[in-house]
């Protein structure tokens, strides 16, 4: 793999094409040119632009030694967060280890502070009972109100296993380094922190601590991860025609949304990306649903969701785009095997692979979608590695930050997520908020 043949393949079918996208994909270009000079809305957050260009062995180093030891002594690690602080994370682990119905390696990585669910949380507390466990608490301020809570109960939960020596071994927060209640709480009781980037937001944070403790905790190679992920940053910063396929994406979203557009759907075959379809839509519809604009970004996982949402997508309202994740090499041999009843009617299908099979469903529900009136748009990764992950992250972070500023918006706020807090610190009696 060398940096300057690193690319996805994209290819776009549009069953009309709008008149404009060579003026929307001129103005990407030109906002391009500008984000590389930092010369954008939000530009005290573009921190993750150059991170995977820089050096982090030290860093790098840090994690793998804490996940070692996490490794040989957990039974469970759990992580809590919210938004930006736990979807990077649980994308990576789910696409390189398993989806999660299948992690059941040790150590098991849970995942708290995403909600306020009082029975999600009694069956975790309960979960991690009798076991080893270590915690990692991910938040810049420390006060986040979710992850907040879990970080307090799941301390409690410690105070009753360990020691207040051994507890504070077994706490590993991620937070911003000279602020907030998290690093307050570090120097107080000992416990062992990593940084948060001031100038790098939750949802671009992925390839920071954030993301990276968790993956290393888990068996993923992060050092590789990183490695796509600067392949990729070292092509899209080189030039306009390095960048092709990102102001390409970012155009195409642009010209249908200028044009009626109002939904694009991630689609994936495969279960593993899932997690990623979640990460996707907190990515662009942070970034760019302000100001009542953006399309409204929904994941889906086919062939599962073909026979729930396939129908609203083959014949629905005219605002929907479709954006497609290929994957190249499948490694299993799984086929099908033959029968001596054909009642099922699968005959036709006796010593083909899953993946082959797959592969033709995927071709057959884009073509049948375009012939639907519903633009596609097809991302080929060669494979799925923690290369090729940290790439295809990478590209999306880049190209929604072009998206977005294509819009007139600011990719880096999301002054939006307030209200809800505000409304809730009222009914709750928070004070301040009466």
């Amino acid at each position: 793999m060398t940096d300057s043949e690193f690319s996805l393949q994209l290819d776009v079918e549009w069953p009309k094409i709008p008149g404009n996208l060579a003026d929307v994909e001129n103005e990407i270009t030109g906002w391009y040119e500008k984000l590389l000079a930092g010369k954008v809305p939000g530009k005290d957050f573009l921190g993750w632009l150059n991170w995977p260009l820089e050096k982090h062995e030290a860093l790098l180093d840090n994690i793998n030694t804490m996940a070692s030891e996490i490794q040989e002594e957990a039974d469970y690690f759990v992580s809590a967060g919210i938004g930006g602080s736990y979807l990077g994370a649980r994308t990576v682990i789910e696409a390189l280890k398993a989806p999660e119905v299948f992690l059941n390696e040790k150590p098991r990585v849970l995942w708290a502070g995403h909600n306020i669910s009082g029975s999600y949380h009694k069956t975790l507390l309960e979960k991690i009972e009798d076991g080893s466990v270590y915690i990692n608490a991910i938040s810049k301020s420390g006060t986040t109100t979710e992850t907040a809570i879990a970080f307090r109960l799941l301390r409690e939960k410690l105070k009753e296993k360990y020691s207040s020596s051994e507890m504070a071994r077994r706490i590993i927060v991620t937070t911003s380094s000279d602020r907030g209640a998290l690093i307050e709480a570090a120097q107080e009781n000992g416990y062992r922190s990593l940084e948060i980037p001031d100038n790098i937001g939750g949802r671009f944070s992925v390839f920071t601590a954030v993301g990276l403790l968790p993956a290393a905790v888990a068996g993923v190679d992060i050092k590789e991860l990183l490695a796509g992920a600067r392949a990729m940053a070292d092509r899209l910063n080189s030039s306009s025609d390095g960048a092709r396929e990102a102001i390409h994406y970012a155009a195409t979203r642009n010209a249908f949304y200028r044009n009626g557009g109002r939904l694009e759907i991630l689609a994936s075959f495969y279960p593993e990306l899932s997690s990623l379809g979640k990460w996707w839509q907190q990515l662009f519809g942070e970034s760019e649903g302000k100001d009542g604009k953006g399309l409204y970004p929904a994941a889906v996982n086919f062939s599962t969701d073909l026979h729930s949402l396939g129908q609203y997508i083959q014949e629905g309202p005219p605002d929907r785009m479709e954006t497609f994740l290929c994957l190249g090499e499948e490694t299993d041999t799984i086929k099908v095997p033959h029968s001596s009843s054909s009642s099922d009617g699968l005959d036709y299908l006796a010593g083909r692979t899953l993946s082959e099979i797959n592969s033709q469903a995927l071709i057959a529900t884009r073509s049948a979608h375009v012939s639907g009136g519903v633009p596609a748009v097809s991302i080929h990764l060669p494979r799925l590695n923690s290369a090729w992950l940290g790439a295809l992250l990478y590209f999306f972070q880049f190209s929604c930050a072009l998206s977005a500023l294509g819009l007139g918006v600011n990719p880096f706020n999301q002054p939006g997520v307030e209200a809800y807090k505000t409304n809730m610190y009222r009914l709750l009696g928070k004070p301040g908020f009466n």
